[in-house]
C-alpha cells in the first residue's frame, strides 16, 4: 500500500500544529464547528452530528447508492464518490478533513490481528481502509475526532493496537469504549465500538458516554410448558432497574424506547405495497413521544414505505412464532424446507431448513427494543402483521428521522462500489449498516462540549493578551 498522504508527510509538531490550532479556534468563535464524515455510508454519523448543532462539510464513500443517499439528506456538504485509496478521491478527502474540527467515520476492518503474531492491525492488508482513516488524521489533525466500528474489533489485543495508532505519537488523547445504541434511547440494541480522541494541550479530555444502562436492566425471558413459547419482559429487581422499566413502558419517556412504540404508527402498512410514498392523512397520528420526535420537520409525505412481498411458506412459519420468538419456537412441521408445494430459494437437500434460514425468522416483541438490524429485509418481521419491515420502519428503529430519505443512484446496471441486489435491496443495506443518529448524537453533544470548553478557553487567553 502507498503512504504517500501528500500533506501528511509532514511532521506533528511546529508551526503547522499552531496554525491548524488557531483554524479551529476561529472555525468555534466564527460559527458552527464542523464535521467531515468518512465511510459515511447513508450518513447516520453525520445526521447525529447535524441534529448536535454541527455543520457538516463533507461525506465520503465507495458505494454509489449510499452517496446518493448522502447528497439527497446533506445537499449543502461535499459528496466524494469512489475508493479513498485512489490518489484523487484521498486529495478531496484531505482537503476536506483539513477544514474539519472533527473527523468521523466508521472504516471497514476486515482482519483483527493477534499479539500473540505480532502482526499490528494497521499492517494487514485487508484493513488498509483503516490505515487511510489514521493517515487522514494525521494529515488534517482536526482539534477532535470519533471512530466507531464493530465490537469484533474489540478482541485479541486489537484495542490496545488501535489506541496506539490513534494517538498520533502522542498528539491526541484518546478513549475507547462499547456502547449500545438502546441505552441512548435508540429502539434497537446495537454494540459499537467508539475511540473519541482529542488534541493533547488543548485542556480537552476524552469523553465518555454514560447510558441508561437499560440493556443491563431489562430483558425478554422465553417461557416454555404445554402451551406454546411465549416471551415476556423480565425487569431486574433493584431500584434504578425498576424505574428504567417504568421508562420503557411510558411512551412520553425517551429514556427508552420500544418497538411498538417506535412503529406502531406504521402498523397498517400492508404487504406487496409498492409505493413508496403516502400522504401523512393515511396514517394515525402519532402514539409516543419517539414518533413525535420521528416525525418533527417531515415533508408533506412519507418516504420509503414499500413492503416486501413474502410467500406463503413463510407467511405460515410467521403464524408459528410468538412476538419476539424465532425459529427456535416453530414447531416440528413448519421445520420443512417447503411447505406449500412452491419451490423457491435454496435447497440443502436434507428437506427441512438450514442453519442460514435460522436468521430470517424473528419477530419484534412489542415492549422491548428490536435486536440488531442486518442489511436483508427479512431480517426482522412485524411483531403484529405476517409481514417484513419497510425501508421507513428500518429507519425508525435506527433512530433516523422521517424526513431523511433513503434513495440510490438513479444509473442502472453495475457501478464501481455498487453492491449486488438492486434498487430496494440497497435501501435496506443503507438503513441497516448506519450508526444510529440519537448514538451519534449524544456522542457529538459530548464532544462539542469539549470543543466549546476550548474556545472558552482561548477566548479568555486572547483576552489577557
Amino acid at each position: 500500500m502507498n503512504d504517500s498522504t501528500g500533506g501528511g508527510a509532514m511532521g506533528l509538531g511546529g508551526p503547522e500544529v499552531v496554525a491548524l490550532r488557531n483554524r479551529a479556534g476561529d472555525t468555534a468563535r466564527g460559527g458552527r464547528l464542523r464535521v467531515v464524515d468518512l465511510f459515511a455510508g447513508a450518513g447516520g454519523l453525520s445526521e447525529g452530528f447535524r441534529q448536535a448543532g454541527f455543520e457538516v462539510l463533507a461525506g465520503a464513500d465507495n458505494d454509489p447508492d449510499a452517496a446518493a443517499t448522502y447528497r439527497a439528506n446533506f445537499p449543502r456538504a461535499e459528496v466524494i464518490v469512489g475508493d479513498i485509496r485512489a490518489p484523487e478521491v484521498r486529495a478531496r478527502v484531505q482537503a476536506a478533513a483539513r477544514a474539519a474540527d472533527v473527523l468521523a467515520g466508521g472504516p471497514p476492518c476486515q482482519a483483527f490481528s493477534q499479539v500473540r503474531n505480532h502482526t499490528r492491525v494497521i499492517d494487514d492488508p485487508r484493513n488498509a481502509l483503516y490505515r487511510e482513516f489514521v493517515e487522514t488524521l494525521r494529515d488534517a489533525l482536526p482539534s477532535a475526532f470519533v471512530m466507531e466500528n464493530v465490537t469484533g474489533m474489540d478482541q485479541m489485543g486489537a484495542r490496545e493496537q488501535i489506541l496506539a495508532d490513534l494517538t498520533l505519537e502522542g498528539h491526541y488523547d484518546v478513549a475507547a469504549q462499547v456502547v449500545d445504541a438502546a441505552d441512548f434511547g435508540v429502539p434497537q440494541t446495537r454494540k459499537r465500538l467508539l475511540f473519541l480522541g482529542v488534541r493533547r494541550g488543548t485542556g480537552m479530555a476524552p469523553p465518555v458516554l454514560a447510558g441508561s444502562g437499560a440493556t443491563q436492566s431489562v430483558a425478554l425471558t422465553r417461557f416454555t410448558g404445554d402451551r406454546r413459547p411465549r416471551y415476556q419482559l423480565a425487569v431486574q429487581q433493584h431500584i434504578l432497574s425498576l424505574r428504567l422499566g417504568e421508562a420503557l413502558a411510558d411512551p412520553d419517556d425517551l429514556t427508552a424506547t420500544t418497538a411498538l412504540q417506535a412503529i406502531s404508527d406504521l402498523a397498517t402498512l400492508e404487504v406487496g405495497n409498492r409505493k413508496e410514498e403516502m400522504a401523512w392523512d393515511a396514517l394515525p397520528a402519532a402514539a409516543s413521544a419517539y414518533q413525535r420526535l420521528m416525525r418533527q420537520d417531515a415533508g408533506p409525505r412519507l418516504c420509503n414505505v414499500q413492503v416486501p412481498r413474502i410467500n406463503a411458506d413463510t407467511a405460515m412459519r410467521l403464524q408459528g412464532i410468538p412476538k419476539g420468538g424465532n425459529h427456535r419456537d416453530l414447531q416440528e412441521p413448519l421445520l420443512e424446507r417447503f411447505l406449500t408445494g412452491q419451490r423457491w430459494g435454496q435447497d440443502n437437500g436434507t428437506g427441512r431448513l438450514s442453519r442460514k434460514h435460522f436468521y430470517a425468522y424473528r419477530r419484534l416483541h412489542p415492549d422491548i427494543w428490536a435486536w440488531t438490524l442486518n442489511t436483508k429485509a427479512d431480517s426482522v418481521y412485524h411483531y403484529e402483521a405476517a409481514r417484513a419491515l419497510s425501508v421507513r420502519e428500518f429507519a425508525r428503529l435506527q433512530s433516523f428521522p422521517d424526513r431523511f430519505v433513503f434513495t440510490c443512484d438513479p444509473r442502472r446496471g453495475p457501478l464501481e462500489g455498487r453492491h449486488d441486489g438492486g434498487p430496494a435491496h440497497s435501501r435496506y443495506r443503507q438503513a441497516g449498516n448506519a450508526v444510529p443518529p440519537l448514538l451519534a448524537k449524544h456522542v457529538a453533544e459530548r464532544l462539542l462540549a469539549e470543543l466549546n470548553g476550548q474556545r472558552d478557553r482561548e477566548e479568555i487567553r486572547a483576552r489577557m493578551g
